[in-house]
């Protein structure tokens, strides 16, 4: 897989393609256009937000943080978090499911 060409940008659109999937979790390949953005939401499970290219305004708790090429960041289980792309920027989603 190469992460700069499996996926492409859409205009005005947000673009996905699952990597690996498994019962622990999910690796997701995301392209988003310039000014996409995925509105605040939480999820079950902790999940690293890895950018690609790019750069993205991400929100986690409240807080505001600006990701570039190659930073990673932590998306807390239960938290609210929310990410908007500057320009057109892509981003691998690792999530992994706890076993209970």
């Amino acid at each position: 897989t190469n992460v700069l060409t499996d996926i492409q940008y859409q205009a005005d659109a947000i673009v996905s393609k699952i990597i690996l999937k498994t019962g622990n979790g999910t690796v997701t390949l995301f392209a988003f256009d310039a000014q996409q953005f995925l509105s605040e939401h939480t999820t079950p499970f902790d999940a690293l937000f890895y950018c690609v290219e790019g750069s993205f305004d991400i929100s986690i708790g409240g807080v505001h943080h600006s990701i570039s090429s190659n930073d990673t960041i932590l998306f807390p289980a239960n938290i609210p978090h929310a990410v908007a792309a500057i320009k057109p920027s892509k981003f691998i989603l690792t999530m992994i499911k706890m076993k209970t």
